[in-house]
């Protein structure tokens, strides 16, 4: 087959979708299929519509050429994928990431809501705790633009001949939110790799390395952090944080080497530095916000990333040897994997029959 891969950033931008592009194209090309792949490149020193409407020109001599196109997001380049997949009677198929309107709107308001909180008259199960659900009645305070991408997005989503999620927490959140129906929808894994190593720490490095954003939610986290020192006292002057954002390659050899790992954003849908914390065998904290809670629920250290005190025991609890042994007993005996072959397989299966 012929595939169009639209993806917002590739390497060498650093990111989880950008590795998602780049891994799932050699797989597919691996395979014997023909890959293009269209990233946002010059685009993004341009303003919202005009960065739309230049990669919409961008994209279409591959549009005409392709089966089909894979889009890596439900905005940036799926707005403008969509609307040229509909030119030339492509399908289109949307391979959902975060969630661009909710980081966004935090971003603008600084209010720190939970992703599953965000979107009116929507119910969702809250993993952390089964049968607890939360039903917003009161609409966010959308300005003009944020109204703007609600409908845009909407859109996008109904003209979509398949969205696939990577976990059926986001699905539930994106039915109740836009409306879509819920067999339009499919759900592939994130991918979980085969271990790599299981290398002793060199220092009592957590690593967070991740994007200044505040739904990232690292001030909560630099103030847990600072608090766990103090409670661990002279022990506590051993313990790191690294926030540090790093290509790809350094940021691996940094997790093969670190001690454990800390996410506490106020929500994560399919995070990859926990695949890979999993695949070196580190301990990790993490986000109870997170839609892949079932598959690791027995091998993670969960927090309310509402509550600092919280993160703050977490911290101090995996500080002990004898805890932090535990805990990577529980990994090391994590045998879960999810290839990208079995990926990029799903999806031409999926794009087949849509």
């Amino acid at each position: 087959m012929r595939i169009l891969i639209a993806t917002g950033i590739y390497p060498p931008d650093i990111g989880g979708p950008a590795q998602y592009a780049k891994n799932l194209g050699e797989t597919w090309q691996k395979g014997g299929e023909s890959v293009k792949v269209k990233a946002f490149r010059i685009e993004r020193k341009l303003p919202t519509g005009l960065r739309h409407v230049f990669y919409f020109f961008k994209i279409l001599p591959a549009v005409f050429w392709c089966d089909f196109i894979i889009a890596l997001d439900t905005w940036s380049v799926a707005l403008p994928g969509v609307l040229a997949a509909k030119l030339f009677g492509k399908k289109f198929i949307i391979r959902t990431g975060g969630d661009f309107l909710w980081e966004s709107y935090v971003e603008r308001t600084g209010k720190l809501v939970l992703l599953r909180n965000f979107y009116p008259h929507t119910f969702t199960e809250n993993y952390a705790h089964k049968g607890v659900g939360v039903y917003q009645k009161s609409k966010p305070n959308f300005n003009f633009k944020e109204r703007f991408i609600f409908r845009l997005t909407r859109f996008v989503l109904e003209n979509a001949d398949k969205i696939i999620f990577s976990t059926d927490w986001q699905r539930k959140i994106f039915i109740g939110a836009y409306g879509i129906k819920s067999e339009k929808t499919a759900i592939v894994e994130n991918f979980y790799g085969k271990k790599e190593s299981d290398l002793a720490y060199e220092e009592k490095v957590f690593m967070a390395s991740t994007r200044p954003l505040r739904w990232k939610n690292t001030q909560r986290l630099k103030e847990a952090f600072v608090s766990a020192q103090k409670q661990l006292g002279n022990e506590g002057r051993g313990l790191k944080l690294d926030l540090g954002l790093a290509p790809y390659e350094e940021f691996i050899k940094g997790v093969a080497n670190c001690y454990a790992f800390v996410l506490v954003s106020l929500g994560d849908i399919s995070p990859n530095m926990i695949m890979d914390a999993i695949r070196y065998n580190r301990p990790f904290i993490v986000t109870r916000e997170t839609g892949i809670y079932d598959r690791i629920k027995d091998i993670a250290i969960f927090v309310d990333p509402e509550n600092t005190e919280d993160i703050a025991e977490k911290i101090v609890w995996l500080s002990r040897p004898e805890n932090y042994e535990k805990q990577k007993e529980k990994i090391r005996n994590f045998s879960f994997t999810h290839t990208w072959e079995s990926i990029a397989t799903e999806i031409i299966d999926i794009a087949k029959k849509s």
